[in-house]
């Protein structure tokens, strides 16, 4: 199946949805549901980065907009465009680049409803690949969407497969409020979890996370791509008779607590598996919370796994070192029950 034909509204759906086929497919459909969504980024017309194929043919230039290579532009453009009524999707491709837009984040997408007393939307999504683990060194390689979990007024998705990436972009851009989506693009050539969506309605609401994994021992809690290495982690465990359930949050604005503090009281052990940079990060989030509403549970002290605390390196042996793997997960879970 050619890339326009699965652009087509009468496409086939593959028995696993990757990536870019749910990236595609929650664009295309909602594109065809509603004609005040548009696509801005750049290289889009020329479907560089492959999840606008047969966009520019089916919707039109005016719908299909290639924009210059300014990411202040870029976002406070698309905010305007927002606030007049459209729904803009913006492709900013490499998360790294966000921080040539900081300025308009913080201090135009994230307020402008609140400051304007609600009479203002800003149905806009933001879309940006963690491009990291791959040789891209410190200017391509960051994760940074602990920093803007800092920053009232934005939602924050971080899908760990296929399914769950088509469900919560198509939410987002039916969502009124600004939306950041960070693609983890070590997961780009992985199939989903599970059967692709059968229909067009498929939505994953946000702050509902999800349990890929159930177990006793210890909870997993995985941020995007950590999902994996907790399910790989859980398989080894496994072998010794150690039963790991796997939390994914799915989005971290707003977050599951309910579900997050349940599991780690269930099992009264928890480690979390997190990406970004150790301080300030998404775990230590998740860790300062579980201590405060789950502390007569816990058996051990709460584990997290993390980037070290570096810039990113070039070289492809140093990097491997700096990022959680399963092995270092492992070790956690040893941890938390007493093993060393």
């Amino acid at each position: 199946m050619s890339a326009d034909t699965a652009a087509a509204p009468t496409r086939r759906r593959s028995a696993e949805l990757g990536f870019l086929q749910a990236i595609q497919q929650a664009q295309q459909e909602e594109m065809a549901r509603d004609e005040r969504v548009v696509l801005m980024g750049q290289d889009l017309r020329a479907n560089v980065f492959g999840a606008a194929a047969g966009f520019l043919a089916e919707f039109g230039p005016a719908r299909v907009r290639d924009l210059p290579l300014s990411e202040a532009a870029s976002v406070g453009m698309a905010a305007g465009a927002a606030m007049a009524g459209l729904r803009p999707i913006v492709d900013l491709t490499v998360a790294s680049f966000m921080f040539g837009a900081m300025d308009q984040f913080i201090s135009q997408v994230a307020k402008s409803r609140y400051m304007f007393g609600g009479q203002a939307r800003l149905p806009v999504v933001y879309r940006q690949a963690l491009y990291y683990h791959g040789g891209t060194a410190a200017h391509h390689a960051d994760r940074p969407y602990p920093m803007f979990m800092n920053v009232p007024g934005l939602k924050i998705i971080v899908p760990s497969n296929g399914p769950d990436l088509k469900g919560l972009l198509k939410t987002a851009i039916r969502d009124d409020n600004p939306v950041l989506c960070f693609e983890d693009a070590n997961l780009w050539g992985r199939r989903g979890r599970g059967p692709a969506p059968a229909d067009d309605e498929h939505l994953v609401p946000f702050g509902v996370a999800a349990i890929p994994r159930a177990g006793t021992d210890v909870t997993v809690i995985g941020i995007g791509g950590g999902v994996r290495l907790a399910l790989d982690a859980a398989d080894q465990l496994a072998a010794d008779g150690i039963s790991v359930e796997v939390v994914d949050p799915r989005t971290l604005v707003p977050m599951d607590w309910p579900t997050i503090v349940a599991s780690v009281a269930r099992t009264g052990r928890a480690v979390v598996v997190d990406p970004a940079n150790r301080t300030c990060s998404a775990a230590s989030e998740i860790a300062a919370h579980l201590v405060e509403e789950a502390f007569d549970a816990l058996r051990a002290p709460v584990r997290r796994v993390t980037t070290d605390d570096v810039h990113v390196p070039f070289s492809p042996a140093l990097e491997k070192q700096i990022y959680p793997s399963t092995e270092k997960i492992v070790a956690a879970v040893r941890r938390t029950l007493g093993e060393r």
